[in-house]
């Protein structure tokens, strides 16, 4: 089968041939991808940000966004069958331990990473186990959701936790409407009577935003966009900020839009938090980190995507065509998620 491996760290990836993958245990499932986000995490790996974190053997196959059809099941998979439509959780979970026990399986303590630490889904067929499998509605085709395994599934995770906190009236403020923004401003407008602000310096995105369901929008960049949010909020800041940025000075910017005893959710990396510990305290402001979602997370997200509710913007690309597609999202071209489509 077709494989995109990364062959060596600050290298371009290649298009290599791999034998497919086979069933060696009962809760194996192989999956015919039928399409595979191409992630800014996959960026990272290929810059080596990844190398100590994974300690990966090159060469391997990356891709951790991922949908396709049943190709083959172990022998103890009774709730899947062959040509079923499904969209994977990135993680391969044990399902024993507490974590897993407690429905917490991205904290599984013997859990892989396919894309990451093992073979991923820039291929033609991937090997997973049934716990990570989710069915897909009739509604839905693999190449229109794919990404959502991922990036949606970890927009969906950190603005359920926001959305726990947040009641009508109450603000939230997204930082970026890009690959992860656009479908975290779906998922708040879904589930949350909040008022919803989103920031982003990209006019096309901030269009978009509106389309999605923002309230409001406000261009970054200006001398007085911090300004402008605060005005919004009557001068006493948001009870949630979610940053999808985490970089070139947003985490700062975003903490001045956040209320006393307001919540600010990390989900995207790139630059260090610093606040003075007493500023911390004395407005009992909490920072919360985001990782990937739970297998349930998943699930339910599927739901809102089946309903309409959260619609994945893509730009599609052959398998073929993969250093097109990494290299247009490096340069900041690809409206929300690009997709390699075997």
């Amino acid at each position: 089968m077709k494989v995109v491996q990364v062959v060596e760290y600050h290298k371009d990836l290649k298009l290599s041939d791999s034998p497919e993958p086979k069933i060696t245990s009962p809760l194996d499932v192989i999956v015919r991808i039928g399409a595979a986000g191409v992630c800014r995490t996959d960026l990272h790996i290929l810059e080596g940000q990844w190398a100590e974190k994974s300690n990966v053997k090159l060469p391997y196959t990356i891709g951790h966004e991922n949908a396709g059809w049943i190709h083959a099941v172990g022998d103890a998979v009774k709730n899947l069958s062959v040509g079923d439509k499904v969209i994977l959780h990135p993680l391969v979970t044990c399902g024993l331990c507490r974590a897993c026990r407690d429905g917490d399986d991205v904290h599984c303590e013997a859990s892989e990473f396919p894309g990451i630490n093992v073979d991923g889904g820039y291929a033609e067929y991937l090997k997973t186990t049934a716990r990570s499998v989710v069915k897909l509605d009739e509604a839905l085709e693999p190449a229109d959701v794919a990404a959502l395994a991922d990036a949606g599934l970890t927009a969906y995770h950190a603005v359920a936790k926001a959305a726990k906190t947040l009641r009508p009236g109450n603000v939230c403020v997204m930082i970026g409407a890009g690959g992860l923004g656009h479908i975290g401003i779906q998922v708040l407008k879904a589930i949350s009577g909040a008022t919803l602000v989103v920031i982003d310096q990209n006019p096309a995105a901030l269009e978009l935003a509106k389309k999605l369901g923002a309230d409001h929008v406000v261009q970054s960049g200006s001398d007085d966009f911090v300004t402008q949010v605060l005005d919004l909020t009557k001068g006493k800041g948001a009870e949630a900020v979610i940053d999808f940025v985490a970089e070139g000075g947003s985490t700062a910017t975003g903490i001045k839009m956040l209320r006393q005893a307001g919540n600010y959710y990390v989900v995207g990396y790139g630059e260090n938090i610093n606040i003075p510990t007493i500023d911390i305290i004395s407005s009992e402001i909490n920072f919360i980190g985001n990782l990937v979602g739970s297998y349930n997370d998943l699930a339910e997200l599927m739901v809102l995507a089946a309903q309409g509710k959260v619609v994945l913007h893509t730009t599609k690309y052959k398998l073929d065509d993969f250093q097109k597609a990494i290299d247009d999202l490096t340069a900041g071209k690809v409206r929300g998620r690009a997709i390699l489509v075997p």
